[in-house]
């Protein structure tokens, strides 16, 4: 099974936990934790959307929607940034977390330094991050790459994507739609050169085709040429010479006639 259905079976099963618990916040408060402790799920806005969970807005346990949106789109970073206004993770949220930090890091950069990467997962060693690296992200499925110990970097193959920002699919949108038009008059200079292309070959076949004719009227007319200068040696010039031989000579015999 690959990780994109496993990933729709997790999310299907957290939203009916989510969309099944009515007027207690502390259960939901668990789904949200069970949700984001989960080894395999790196996916949160379907659960985030669950009108339960949204209702979460200004209770007491307000921090656990705080928390699910951080899982959604934020890093291990912010939440150390945020910390005091979230509940305190667990090692498997932790561990979580930074595996999302790897897949927005991935996301913005092919080339990620070991400092970086040291840095923004808060790993203290080369040895630690390797570890991290190939165990908990190339291992898990979320990310693949090569480890280049000599340039001291992680060079990224592919990277799971996570759920998107408020605002960034309208960027999206608009990306998409200035690659579409770009693509577009890309191909109408495509179309355009192919149609040049077609036309100048079709004027070549027809140049060669004229060229064929004339060599071909060029080799008659030589032909014919050549056939009659034959013709023309053998009926006037032998039959001319055989003439004024005869006549040669019965004019020698006039001039000496025998006594």
């Amino acid at each position: 099974m690959d990780i994109e259905q496993k990933q729709a079976e997790h999310i299907d099963h957290f939203v009916k936990q989510a969309s099944i618990v009515k007027g207690s916040s502390s259960s939901l408060a668990n789904v949200i934790v069970e949700a984001t402790s989960h080894p395999s799920l790196f996916a949160f806005s379907e659960i985030l959307a669950v009108p339960n969970i949204l209702e979460l807005q200004g209770t007491e346990h307000s921090i656990y929607l705080d928390l699910l949106q951080m899982f959604a789109h934020g890093t291990w970073s912010e939440y150390k940034s945020n910390a005091s206004n979230l509940p305190q993770l667990t090692r498997d949220q932790v561990l979580k977390l930074k595996q999302l930090t790897m897949l927005t890091l991935a996301e913005a950069n092919k080339v990620l330094s070991y400092d970086v990467l040291m840095h923004e997962l808060d790993v203290v060693n080369v040895r630690e991050l390797e570890d991290f690296l190939i165990n908990e992200c190339m291992y898990v499925g979320i990310v693949r790459g090569k480890l280049d110990q000599l340039r001291r970097c992680f060079e990224v193959q592919f990277a799971a994507g996570r759920d998107l920002r408020p605002g960034q699919l309208g960027n999206m949108i608009h990306t998409l739609s200035d690659w579409l038009g770009t693509s577009d008059n890309l191909l109408i200079s495509i179309q355009e050169k192919i149609k040049w292309a077609d036309t100048m070959s079709e004027l070549d076949k027809k140049h060669k085709k004229e060229n064929d004719e004339r060599l071909e009227e060029v080799k008659n007319a030589l032909s014919l040429k050549a056939d009659m200068d034959f013709r023309g040696h053998g009926i006037f010039s032998e039959p001319g010479g055989v003439m004024d031989y005869d006549e040669d000579r019965r004019s020698k015999r006039r001039r000496h006639p025998m006594g």
